[in-house]
């Protein structure tokens, strides 16, 4: 078996800022905006020129805070409530033999500002300081398959949780400025429920807290609905 080395080629500045609350795959939450910056061998403009006439691509990165974790055969999908296993390949799990993730996301824009090249993306999945390895424009003709079948990812997932702001917490996202949609971020991040599949079981308040963008977010969970109870800065 051949040994490969691959540099990335730029980094993701993210909102998410730990791996619990970002949703399970693209697109999930619009809202969700970053921004690619890229590496010094790569930061110039004719790397990406044509690339504005797409809506999409396809990002190619590492799994960098479990790669040193090693792999699985056998995984535990949080579709099927972390209760039956697939094999590794059988899943888009993060313990892979080569810690290799994917994604299709928006592209909103190309900007060079002070001599460093980002590209503008929305409706990403990726964990702050993520590493991409590759980008590839999204081809709808050919990556678009309506007839294709997901097995037990076949649909999208979908949960009940409602979600209610505090006054604090209101009010804390009415001053701000920096996101406008940052209401909006925290409602889609919390619909996707991204509790662990052993917790949605448990009765009772259940207390949470996630990092996004620079913010501190603390919340409650009782049966279905969630209540964010404070923001702060980190």
């Amino acid at each position: 078996m051949s040994d490969y080395q691959i540099s990335a080629i730029g980094h993701i500045q993210s909102p998410y800022k730990q791996k619990f609350a970002i949703p399970r795959q693209p697109r999930l939450v619009p809202e969700a905006k970053a921004k690619l910056i890229f590496a010094k061998e790569f930061n110039r403009e004719e790397f990406v020129r044509g690339l504005d006439e797409f809506s999409h691509i396809w990002l190619l990165f590492r799994f960098h805070e479990t790669a040193d974790k090693g792999y699985s055969a056998m995984v535990r999908p949080p579709r099927l409530g972390g209760n039956e296993r697939k094999g590794v390949f059988a899943t888009r799990a993060t313990f892979r033999p080569n810690a290799i993730g994917m994604s299709a996301v928006k592209l909103e824009g190309i900007e060079y500002i002070n001599g460093q090249l980002a590209l503008l993306l929305a409706g990403i999945d990726l964990l702050d300081g993520t590493p991409i390895v590759d980008i590839k424009p999204y081809l709808p003709y050919s990556d678009s398959l309506p007839d294709a079948s997901a097995g037990f990812a076949d649909t999208r997932p979908e949960t009940q949780m409602s979600v209610e702001f505090s006054q604090q917490a209101l009010e804390f996202i009415n001053k701000q400025s920096h996101y406008p949609e940052l209401q909006a971020f925290i409602s889609n991040v919390l619909k996707q429920d991204p509790r662990p599949a052993y917790k949605k079981q448990k009765q009772g308040v259940q207390s949470y807290g996630m990092n996004l963008y620079e913010y501190n977010i603390t919340w409650q969970v009782t049966d279905s609905h969630h209540l964010v109870t404070h923001i702060e800065l980190s």
